[in-house]
């Protein structure tokens, strides 16, 4: 699609290392007649590398308004992990937008997952298309929502109660003791 295999928008154009999987290479994307208005792709695991860009980026004085205005205008770096995750979701993503998240879960507490499926449900609104992988029950509970299983065997279209991770979270809360023997048996 364009983007920097390390996070950000289109205009993004860095690398701190080359550490992206090659999925892209059997993808097959499909555009419509509409276009997106605004598009991001944001990867947990190199965010601190935009939020690093983007300080980069600011410190050229030009005529235009800083790149961190559109993330809310604080400092990605000065704000904790979620928060700076969460700033992204709220302040940058403007709608009508294709917005690529992976892992976007990955600094937020469970009650920050849910103020996260209420951001994402304004986006559809407002005509956003959102492609998430992630492994939280939370953030797959999005009503209508198309639950894909990448796996050897292929992909495979799942209800949430099928995937292993609400299947192994729900085994968790309804017999935690049970599976706490298992797991911390001698």
């Amino acid at each position: 699609m364009g983007f920097n295999p390390e996070g950000g928008t289109l205009n993004f154009n860095f690398s701190s290392y080359d550490s992206h999987s090659d999925l892209h290479e059997y993808l097959r994307i499909v555009k419509g007649v509409e276009r997106a208005k605004d598009s991001f792709f944001f990867r947990a695991e190199s965010f601190y590398n935009v939020a690093s860009n983007i300080e980069e980026m600011d410190r050229e004085p030009l005529p235009v308004a800083k790149v961190i205005d559109s993330f809310g205008g604080k400092s990605l770096h000065e704000q904790s992990h979620g928060e700076s995750f969460f700033a992204a979701f709220t302040e940058r993503f403007r709608g009508q937008g294709l917005y690529i998240l992976d892992e976007p879960e990955a600094a937020l507490s469970p009650l920050r997952q849910l103020s996260m499926l209420a951001r994402i449900n304004e986006l559809v609104q407002q005509g956003s298309q959102l492609i998430i992988s992630t492994h939280s029950p939370i953030v797959m509970a999005y009503p209508d929502s198309k639950i894909v299983e990448l796996s050897e065997s292929g992909m495979t279209e799942l209800s949430l109660e099928n995937t292993g991770h609400y299947k192994m979270m729900k085994q968790f809360f309804d017999d935690r003791e049970r599976l706490l023997v298992h797991l911390f048996k001698e």
